[in-house]
């Protein structure tokens, strides 16, 4: 039977806070002293600080006796217990396998005694100790989870739930897995205390409040820089692998690169996943049969990658590069710059808009480029349209499906059989709660601060108008490739030609690769994606061996 808590409700199963054994672990008595070996032991005065929020390049600590309390701290900056570490356990979390400023507090409890493994010798031990090193990357993934979950450690949104900016901002949060809650001035009665408290308009809103500081509708660069998930760049240090986006393919490749020894580091404008990461469900990739989601396996491949020294820079997109010597110089959007003697180009393709007036004073305020929960829970019982007709198009519509009141799905052609996986048709012909509609074009969006309706034309020329809570806009991709600026030759669509060396992913330039949804020609899938990102390490290596030479 399973178990019920005190009030009754059933736990959620997904809460890994229900799965303490694995969230939080006891060391088996061989693993404890395998660990001892990379580190020292220390007592500890009463109330010690381990390490406190905002630092960063904590250490490891492994409880040996008394305890260790890991603190949050709420908007007023007053305290709170998350979890307290007994004999055997560890603390950390995701932050240990990057530079990122940590999120939690940790103190010791009256005669603690604790084994302290410092940043190079944490990362020994977990190249050295795979077992010991699973459970310790399992407790870390399922940790961050639960911070999510229960948005402990994280800021505070406020602002109203449809303006295109708070939906940004929760974005970038959301796909960058930092815990955070939101107070949506629409509908929540608490929104007026907090701004009254920190002295705001509706006139700044939206606004991030972090341990008492408001950030007011903060870009997401100067968000990115004030909770620290900025990492500092050295300008004269040269990797040897430079991957430009974080999609399912340049994650592939950085994984590759640098569990091979290489020194790689990521580019990234937004956060990790690429469209993949804004997948509700892949259920047709190869090992996960129950389905995973995009934003869980981009995040499961970030760790990966960081777990084998490659660093990632988020919130600063490429804007440029100089392919007029080796290293190349890659320019970010802060005017700073990332050094290499090898760039892979996997900034992938985004979705194209639609030609009508006022589509770009709606984006972000009802249209959309992602169906996710929090895209769903904004449209929550409205009517939503869905344009396109690939994978991608389908998943969003069985997705919402769930939460929606109807899903209508539009196409310019005559339906979903040449663009989309039968499994997904079988579903949305099953549905009651889906419609397809081919052969149509949109023709008007209507909507002052947020859409409310959308008009589209039949092929016979009837016409159709219907209030919608969303439009979510899946048609065709146009290649990231203008921060190449003529370094490489590109297709007439604007994609990188490849091919031209001894690796089917040689762009024209030595020492660029393209894979992924930006190659001309690729598959475009998360699949074939993460192959191309994989295999292209091989290529990188003979060219680094050849510029050694």
């Amino acid at each position: 039977m399973a178990q019920t808590e005190s009030n009754g409700q059933r736990p959620d199963p997904s809460d890994p806070y229900q799965r303490m054994a694995q969230t939080f672990p006891v060391l088996a008595p061989e693993m404890l002293t395998r660990v001892i070996a990379f580190g020292h032991a220390e007592s500890l005065p009463d109330g010690a600080m381990l390490f406190e929020r905002g630092e960063r390049s904590v250490d490891f600590f492994l409880c040996l006796e008394g305890g260790i309390e890991v603190l949050e701290s709420d908007d007023e900056g007053a305290r709170h217990v998350v979890h307290t570490h007994t004999p055997g356990q560890f603390t950390g979390e995701l932050d240990l396998f990057n530079d990122r400023k940590i999120l939690v507090t940790g103190r010791a409890k009256p005669g603690s005694r604790v084994l302290r493994v410092k940043r190079r010798d944490f990362q020994r031990l977990i190249a050295a100790e795979p077992d010991i090193g699973e459970i310790i990357m399992r407790a870390f993934i399922l940790r961050r989870v639960g911070l999510m979950l229960h948005e402990q450690g994280g800021v505070t949104l406020i602002g109203p739930g449809h303006s295109a900016n708070t939906v940004r901002i929760e974005t970038f949060l959301t796909r960058n897995g930092y815990p955070h809650r939101r107070i949506d001035t629409e509908t929540d009665v608490d929104a007026g205390g907090f701004l009254e408290c920190f002295e705001l308009t509706a006139e700044d809103l939206p606004v991030v409040v972090c341990e008492r500081h408001a950030l007011r509708n903060p870009g997401n660069a100067a968000l990115a820089d004030a909770l620290g998930l900025t990492v500092a760049i050295d300008p004269d240090h040269v990797h040897d692998l430079v991957v430009v986006g974080a999609g399912p393919a340049g994650l592939a490749a950085a994984v590759y690169a640098a569990s091979e020894g290489l020194d790689t580091a990521v580019i990234e404008g937004i956060a990790p996943g690429g469209q993949a990461g804004t997948s509700s469900k892949i259920e047709n990739y190869l090992g996960f049969p129950t389905g995973i989601s995009g934003q869980a396996l981009a995040g499961r491949a970030q760790v990966q990658a960081q777990k084998f020294g490659a660093k990632l820079l988020v919130a600063r997109g490429a804007t440029g590069i100089d392919c007029s010597d080796v290293p190349f110089v890659v320019m970010l959007e802060d005017a700073k710059s990332v050094k290499a003697r090898a760039v892979v180009v996997a900034t992938g393709a985004r979705y194209r808009k639609l030609d009508l007036p006022r589509y770009c004073e709606l984006e972000g305020s009802g249209i959309y480029y992602a169906a996710t929960a929090m895209e769903a829970g904004l449209c929550a019982d409205t009517e939503v349209v869905v344009i396109g007709g690939g994978n991608s198009a389908g998943q969003a519509a069985v997705f919402l499906a769930r939460t929606v009141k109807h899903v209508h799905i539009l196409v310019r052609g005559p339906g979903l059989v040449e663009t989309m996986s039968s499994y997904l048709i079988d579903r949305i012909e099953a549905s009651d709660r889906i419609t397809l509609h081919p052969y149509c074009q949109v023709t008007a969006l209507e909507g002052e601060r947020h859409l409310k309706a959308v008009s589209w034309t039949e092929k016979d020329g009837a016409e159709h108008r219907l209030e919608v809570g969303g439009l979510f806009v899946m048609i065709g991709a146009a290649p990231n490739t203008k921060w190449l600026d003529g370094c490489v030759d590109l297709d007439t669509q604007g994609f990188v030609l490849t091919g031209e060396g001894v690796s089917p992913f040689c762009s024209s330039k030595p020492g660029i690769f393209a894979v992924g949804d930006v190659r001309s020609g690729s598959v475009k899938r998360v699949a074939s994606g993460v192959g191309e990102g994989s295999v292209v390490v091989s290529a990188i290596h003979k060219y680094l061996e050849g510029l050694r030479v």
